[in-house]
């Protein structure tokens, strides 16, 4: 089996001991992390390594952020869109053969904010560098938190929060052009109903005993690899820990034989 996990730690120095036991008790092949908010001289790569893990990161001071964790060796190592994109949202690498590109979407702020639109036209610039760079028709898998819930069973209330950013008609429509160009969300292969997310905001009290969430978190797959999913889940446990991430972790799982 290989088992592929993401997970928004909104800060690796605040998460590390949740992050440590949760890869010792789990053993993901590949862990991709967002919002690691270090700079790279203070990623703590060696921590991370001692698990067994090959750790590659790319970081900037206080935001964003991104890491991928994985057993085998990481190859072909990519960490930016271009050249206009300078924030550390996007790092990729070919892991047992297959492409895994690790991305943190920007959030947006509010619909009317300029940086709505560069969220708009940085999940364009992403559909348009896997256009250019990689074929539907061979295996890939893109992870990551893309601040964006897709269907109305993907948030608590969806009629509440129609037209809010992260549910707001023209990401829908980005995100679904992104997929559009051949990926598949593989947990929603395996889960139908609505009530499962992967983020619960820290503003809202106990938001996730409510089932007040958000499913914004994704593993997307390309058809080789999708219809090689036996199963994807989220771990709601490590939410629910003393100072946690605002996040759970989602894993998929592909039985690559």
């Amino acid at each position: 089996m290989f088992v592929v996990t993401t997970y928004n730690c909104n800060s690796i120095r605040a998460r590390l001991a949740l992050v440590k036991g949760w890869v010792e008790a789990h053993g993901p092949d590949v862990l991709c992390l967002q919002e690691t908010k270090v700079q790279d001289k203070d990623f703590p790569a060696i921590e991370l390594e001692e698990l067994g893990y090959n750790v590659i990161y790319k970081g900037q001071k206080s935001y964003n952020g991104v890491a991928i964790l994985s057993k085998a060796e990481a190859r072909d190592v990519r960490d930016s869109l271009g050249p206009e994109y300078r924030e550390a949202r996007f790092l990729s690498a070919v892991i047992e053969g297959i492409p895994i590109l690790n991305v943190y979407v920007p959030q947006g702020v509010s619909p009317d904010s300029e940086k709505f639109q560069y969220k708009l036209q940085w999940l364009e610039t992403l559909r348009q560098y896997l256009a250019s760079n990689y074929s539907p028709h061979d295996p890939l898998l893109l992870a990551g938190d893309f601040n964006v819930a897709l269907e109305p069973r993907d948030v608590y209330d969806p009629e509440g929060l129609d037209g809010e950013v992260g549910f707001h008609p023209l990401e829908r429509k980005a995100l679904r052009e992104l997929l559009d160009w051949g990926l598949k969300d593989v947990f929603r292969l395996h889960n139908h109903s609505g009530g499962l997310y992967t983020f619960w905001d820290y503003r809202i009290p106990n938001a996730l005993k409510r089932k007040m969430g958000w499913r914004i978190d994704y593993v997307f797959a390309t058809a080789p690899l999708a219809e090689k999913c036996t199963w994807s889940w989220v771990d709601e446990e490590a939410r629910a820990l003393k100072k946690p991430s605002d996040h759970a972790f989602l894993v998929a799982e592909f039985d690559l034989q």
